[in-house]
């Protein structure tokens, strides 16, 4: 069997974070946890996940601040990024998508199947 794919989850809400980690460990990826901005950026550095699912409102350094992070550093670029946040607005869903995320969906509006179909579209 090929490797794993790997998937980094950067989310402050421990509830949320181990379910979504649950559920895409059944589906047979290799999952680590960020609790936080700072932390998630040092691990992305670390492990160069093959995604990433991110929330944009962390404590320590939020997820627009990571994309731009990332999207500056060569190595980082081309990791696909999922923007996972209840931030709705028109102009916060612009500004994630002009950042360089991939896609952007928000937590109230899928359920946690759909995020592993949407994953999947990324992890080819």
């Amino acid at each position: 069997m090929a490797d794993k794919k790997s998937i980094l989850l950067v989310e402050d809400d421990e509830f949320l974070a181990e379910l979504y980690a649950t559920k895409l460990k059944l589906e047979g990826y290799e999952i680590s946890l960020a609790g936080d901005g700072e932390k998630g950026l040092k691990m992305i550095k670390e492990k160069k996940p093959d995604l990433i699912l991110l929330d944009i409102i962390l404590p320590r350094k939020d997820g627009f601040e990571i994309l731009k992070a990332m999207k500056a550093d060569k190595e980082l670029k081309n990791i696909p990024v999922i923007l996972l946040t209840n931030l709705s607005q028109k102009d916060e869903v612009k500004k994630g998508l002009d950042l360089g995320a991939n896609d952007y969906l928000i937590k109230a509006h899928f359920m946690p199947s759909e995020v592993v179909k949407k994953i999947k579209q990324y992890l080819i």
